[in-house]
């Protein structure tokens, strides 16, 4: 059963990769049904953190089909400074250690603080990304790097393979969007 949610989570998270990048608006319908798919398959091996990441995708991607469909006001590619860059850090750091000391205390998760830093960190770059932020790919790039090894150690092969091709777009996304970036700056 775990098996059969694993591929169609990966086939459907990879189809909204690919249209995120090529900043079509239908890849916010993937990504609900594969957060679906995957919230049902987190909670039931004890990955709690990112059970709850994967709702947050849901309404994250409805934020998204919002805004990319506003018509004159939709989100152009853009950078933010470096303040605002230290807030989310800051904010992503604390909450993370705040969430994985409350999920250590009281449940029995596995890898409460690993899950909570890779679950707030992704929370923050789906923001980014729905508003067409570019350093959303930076934190995307860090995150798939430490989700591998998360998901290494709870056997989910399917998902590590997901995280490197995750990992590998998020090289290619930040390449297209930052040569978008830079054209729309001349």
């Amino acid at each position: 059963m775990n098996l059969a949610l694993e591929i169609s989570a990966v086939i459907l998270n990879v189809v909204y990769l690919i249209l995120l990048i090529k900043e079509k608006i239908a890849c916010w319908f993937f990504g609900i049904l594969g957060s679906i798919v995957s919230i049902y398959l987190f909670y039931s091996i004890g990955l709690y953190s990112e059970a709850i990441l994967y709702m947050y995708y849901i309404f994250i991607g409805i934020y998204g089909y919002i805004i990319w469909n506003r018509k004159k006001t939709a989100p152009q590619i853009k950078a933010i400074g470096s303040k605002q860059h230290i807030l989310f850090i800051s904010v992503g750091i604390f909450s993370a250690i705040t969430i994985g000391a409350i999920v250590e205390k009281f449940t029995n998760a596995s890898s409460p603080f690993h899950d909570a830093l890779t679950t707030i960190f992704s929370f923050i770059a789906s923001y980014l990304e729905a508003n067409k932020i570019i350093s959303a790919w930076m934190f995307w790039i860090l995150i798939n790097i430490s989700t591998v090894f998360l998901y290494l150690q709870k056997n989910l092969t399917l998902y590590v393979a997901l995280t490197i091709v995750y990992l590998i777009f998020s090289i290619v996304g930040y390449a297209k969007w930052n040569k978008k970036l830079a054209i729309s700056n001349l």
